[in-house]
């Protein structure tokens, strides 16, 4: 067994989330495991910017209201207890409704061995006004 002590929140950079977003790393796949975990901490209106992840990324709502929209698809509000799959290479984005804070637990895996490309693709910001379910 291994104790992973506490790290310090982190605070995600402005590059890849608009508004104040708090990160904690919760599993960091340690080989041979390929799981990464974080709980996410997003301050009203706070969200990501558009994003892919090669092997895909489920999210869990623990507290909160929150949107995620597929690239062409409908903005959907989700809530404590939803959880949300975005299959791999598909781009996405999430984050707190525009008058809530919202928590997820944000779960996906790292590359494989021999798998080529970024585990997560960073592309724009959500460039429409903040958009509401």
């Amino acid at each position: 067994m291994h104790v992973q002590k506490k790290q310090p929140s982190t605070k995600g950079p402005a590059q890849m989330f608009t508004g104040d977003v708090w990160f904690d790393v919760i599993a960091a796949g340690e080989p041979p495991s390929q799981l990464r975990v974080n709980v996410v901490r997003f301050s009203p209106g706070a969200h990501t910017a558009w994003h892919r992840h090669a092997n895909g990324q489920t999210l869990h709502v623990t507290e909160g209201i929150g949107l995620v929209q597929s690239r062409g698809g409908e903005i959907v509000e989700i809530r404590p207890g939803d959880t949300v799959y975005t299959p791999p290479g598909e781009w996405h984005w999430h984050g707190a409704a525009p008058n809530n804070f919202m928590t997820h637990l944000a779960m996906w895996e790292s590359l494989a061995d021999g798998q080529q490309g970024p585990e997560t693709e960073w592309a724009e910001h959500v460039i429409d006004e903040y958009p509401t379910a």
